[in-house]
């Protein structure tokens, strides 16, 4: 099948050593073909679109025990917003037994207590986080934005380069396996 071209010449370009290259920009006039080549890109794109980032982030000590992540940093957060480790425990599902044994596990690793607690009372127990589960917290948001917009930006780059092997384009000058 011949499939009509039409070559738009483009500006002469002067590489190192002096050498002039001409380059030509090929057009494709059929108009089935041209379809059929959208159509390829379109599907291949589209499913890039559809593509979603998830991650965790967690920190372990030296015999990769789970010491905090983005569980038991969202646990702090609402404890705080709360004002409850029950009312945060019945938000995000998890068991207040369970709940209490991780806190536990991190004051002990971090030598503070992350909570100060008020016992029942006719207004019920309050629970708020200590100046020191504060600071955790709040270095442990800093550290999550930056970590975020590092993940973010590779992840589009990573999109980009698929983008750019996008089968409909490709010239076979991938240049790998």
């Amino acid at each position: 099948m011949h499939i009509p071209v039409q070559a738009a010449k483009l500006p002469i370009i002067t590489v190192p050593g002096g050498h002039r290259i001409s380059h030509f920009l090929h057009i494709v006039k059929n108009p089935t073909f041209a379809a059929y080549y959208h159509v390829m890109e379109t599907k291949f794109t589209k499913k890039l679109s559809d593509v979603r980032l998830h991650y965790k982030i967690w920190m372990s000590d030296e015999k990769e025990t789970g010491i905090m992540g983005d569980g038991k940093w969202q646990m702090l957060k609402l404890i705080e917003e709360k004002g409850s480790l029950k009312a945060a425990c019945d938000e995000l599902g998890y068991t207040y037994r369970r709940t209490w044994g991780n806190l536990k596990k991190i004051e002990k690793f971090f030598g503070f207590p992350l909570l100060e607690k008020q016992r029942g009372g006719s207004d019920g127990g309050h629970s708020a986080l200590t100046v020191e589960g504060k600071n955790l917290v709040k270095a442990f948001d800093n550290f999550h934005k930056t970590v975020d917009t590092q993940i973010q930006s590779g992840f589009e780059n990573f999109i980009l380069e698929l983008k750019r092997q996008d089968p409909a384009t490709d010239t076979g000058n991938s240049g790998g396996n």
